[in-house]
């Protein structure tokens, strides 16, 4: 829509965070003639946002308009610099580099590492899985080690594919228990739900209630109607006696379709509310009172996110909250926890595997594979280790996990030592400072979206598809063609035979653009939908709330839930001896936290997002300062199993006595080609956790790192 003095409107989507609200942007010419944005606010008429937006939707253009933003490839020099160069050179550099280490070591001497924006992208999602499929490398690694590996496990075992994720119906609950969460702040994670304030003020005056379990008094917590803090790592027990008291006091309302309630009820029978409330700091009454609440409410929600998945009981956290929900008789009711049907559903098409566990292993440390994905925790030990099938290259998309996995001091250094590196990314960042080949991409604005995994995960089943706002300079390149180039180079390369049908169909979907292949799936989803369609509705079309969908839905062999999965029931021996742990002298327990204004460690060159109050320091309870002889305000030294940083250190009692807390995403001090985040106060609090701490997934263990404060 064309405006006064040559200003428009456009319609687009916010992919930054999970919760992919949708935007309305003023653009104006500028003086060199091209447009810039000049405004950006919440779309109201969009069915699913209702005209939210937060501080990094407000910043969306700051990204496109950022001169430190990498816009024509980087080769690396004889003298060792970077330099531009043209695509077609970059490309075949990048293809050169990394065939040559896999010819002279093998093809699992290549490794590589997705960051978490590839999921927010549509050409990631489209031709991304083709590119590490080519590398043909058993050492593939994702920030999904780092985050959700155990929710998608439990997913796995109960329901049978990774992502068929049971997601509150928060619109309709009346009781929403929340544990290691902090929607507030992120708009919901594994749970789109942009608007979670103003959905969270309708569940109150509906006459419903929030309840909040986390060793932090998060903004979530602080406008929770109940909020008890809990112990890191200890949240495992505290769902186990919450079965246990369900179970015992036979308040259990089951499916038809579920199997294993006896199993079930033998194995959380030792988990008592007084042994949760030793291990984890939650009262017995507390515990029995919430599980009481919990089965005898008509409509009600567990939820848990990062603060029960980054632990070592990850993936007993992941199935116990699915086993409460559904003994509680909340699973895929109105209410309660639902599935989704989107309108591309890449769960029941398949185009998104079920995943599998353990199928094979990781050379250094034995740990299994999940989905075909090998622990990030082990990246370094696989670089560092030498033998045949050391790792002596990395390809990285999207990703920083030096800044983003444990003990990333030593995965720098690590990286560093490589014979080639390549990285498909729009900064030279922690990770992409040491490559050989940088390759970077459009941004949001330039590109076509539709939302392929949010869709599937959000709280009312919506569909959207968003125009490119701005065009594409004709020397830049999309990321889906990157991934093309790269993929059909290292095909090409690698010699390895394979039907001539086969490489017809793999260079045929290749160069098919994400456009066309949403158009396809859309038109063939049996909504009778199209981008036609859904252009002529920018601001999105509701399909309706989530509908009761099983067993019908289910993807188990046998199409019903076994409860009795073997994994976990296989750690609750582990969590049981929680009880007989005692802490070391002095010993502090650490988690991590996020802002609202902080996109993991990519968003702090944005100079509008890093402005206003400091907000890197260590949180720390006034007792455990008062203690240590320590002041607020004060540079103090952390010091854990693998490093240590100094910080500044903040009182306060919204931390439980105990623990203390340090924002992820934070230290760039060793970035070179960042400017603003470069100036940014703060360290990298994966400069302390540890790659030994992992749950039973090989997800990695942040949340309860064993630290000691003292005077810096």
């Amino acid at each position: 829509m064309t405006t006064a003095a040559g200003a428009r409107t456009a319609h687009t989507a916010c992919n930054l965070c999970e919760a992919i609200c949708g935007l309305v942007l003023t653009l104006e010419p500028g003086p060199d003639g091209r447009e810039r944005v000049t405004g950006v606010r919440g779309n109201p008429d969009d069915p699913l946002s209702r005209g939210h937006i937060c501080p990094k939707g407000v910043a969306i253009a700051d990204v496109y308009d950022d001169p430190d933003r990498l816009r024509r490839p980087l080769v690396r020099q004889p003298d060792g610099t970077l330099a531009e160069t043209s695509w077609d050179e970059a490309v075949r550099a990048a293809v050169e580099g990394l065939a040559g280490v896999q010819e002279r070591h093998g093809r699992d001497a290549v490794a590589a590492y997705l960051g978490n924006p590839n999921v927010h992208s549509l050409g990631s999602m489209t031709h991304g899985t083709q590119l590490v499929k080519a590398l043909g490398s058993r050492n593939a690694y994702s920030a999904t080690s780092v985050d959700q590996l155990p929710a998608q496990l439990a997913a796995h075992l109960l329901f049978g594919h990774q992502l068929l994720i049971p997601i509150p119906d928060l619109d309709r609950t009346d009781l929403f228990v929340v544990l290691g969460a902090n929607p507030m702040a992120s708009n919901g994670s594994l749970m789109t739900v942009p608007d979670f304030p103003g959905r969270l003020r309708e569940l109150k005056a509906r006459g419903g209630r929030m309840v909040v379990l986390d060793p932090r008094r998060t903004e979530t917590a602080k406008a929770a109607d109940e909020h008890h803090f809990v112990r890191p790592g200890t949240d495992a027990a505290v769902l186990l006696a919450m079965l246990n008291v369900v179970l015992a006091e036979g308040l259990e309302r089951v499916p038809e379709y579920v199997d294993g309630l006896d199993a079930l009820r033998d194995a959380v029978a030792p988990c008592t509310p007084e042994l949760a409330a030793r291990v984890s700091g939650v009262p017995a009454a507390t515990i029995e009172a919430l599980a009481r609440e919990v089965a005898t409410t008509e409509r009600a929600a567990v939820y848990g996110r990062m603060g029960v998945s980054t632990q070592g009981f990850g993936t007993v956290c992941a199935w116990a909250i699915s086993c409460l929900n559904t003994v509680t008789g909340h699973l895929d009711v109105p209410g309660g926890v639902m599935f989704t049907d989107p309108a591309v559903d890449i769960v029941g098409r398949g185009l998104i595997g079920r995943g599998h566990h353990d199928k094979y292993r990781s050379r250094v440390r034995d740990l299994p594979e999940t989905g075909s994905e090998l622990p990030v925790a082990t990246l370094a030990d696989e670089m560092l280790t030498p033998g045949k099938g050391q790792v002596r290259g990395l390809l990285t998309v999207a990703g920083n996990p030096v800044l983003s996995t444990p003990d990333g001091a030593r995965l720098d250094e690590a990286i560093a030592g490589l014979e080639f590196r390549v990285a498909v990314d729009i900064y030279l960042n922690e990770t992409t400072r040491h490559a050989d080949v940088v390759l970077p991409p459009t941004t949001t604005l330039e590109r076509d979206h539709y939302d392929l995994a949010f869709h599937a995960l959000a709280v009312r089943n919506t569909a959207r598809f968003s125009r490119a706002v701005l065009p594409k300079p004709d020397d830049a390149r999309h990321d889906w063609e990157i991934f093309r180039d790269l993929a059909l180079g290292l095909m090409r390369r690698s010699g390895r035979s394979q039907p001539w049908k086969r490489w017809a169909v793999t260079q045929a979907r290749m160069r098919l653009s994400p456009t066309r292949i949403i158009d396809g799936l859309l038109r063939t989803g049996g909504r009778r939908l199209s981008v036609r369609a859904l252009t002529q509705h920018p601001e999105g079309v509701d399909l309706g709330p989530l509908e009761p969908r099983l067993p019908a839905r289910l993807m188990t062999h046998s199409l019903r839930v076994d409860l009795a999965q073997p994994l976990p029931l296989g750690e609750l021996p582990r969590v049981l001896a929680l009880a007989d742990e005692v802490p070391g002298d002095g010993e502090l327990l650490l988690i991590g936290r996020r802002h609202q204004r902080d996109n993991n460690s990519w968003m702090h060159n944005a100079e509008r997002l890093t402005r206003g109050r400091a907000r890197h320091q260590l949180f720390m309870h006034p007792d455990d300062l008062a203690a240590r002889g320590l002041a607020d305000g004060t540079t103090v030294e952390v010091a854990s199993r693998v490093g240590k940083v100094s910080v500044e250190v903040s009182a306060t009692a919204d931390v439980m006595p105990g623990v203390v807390s340090l924002p992820h995403g934070y230290g760039h001090a060793r970035n070179p080609g960042m400017d603003r985040a470069r100036q940014v106060p703060g360290v990298s609090i994966n400069d302390l956790t540890d790659p030994e701490r992992l749950d039973v997934s090989g997800n990695a263990a942040f949340s309860g790192v064993p630290v000691t404060v003292s005077g810096g």
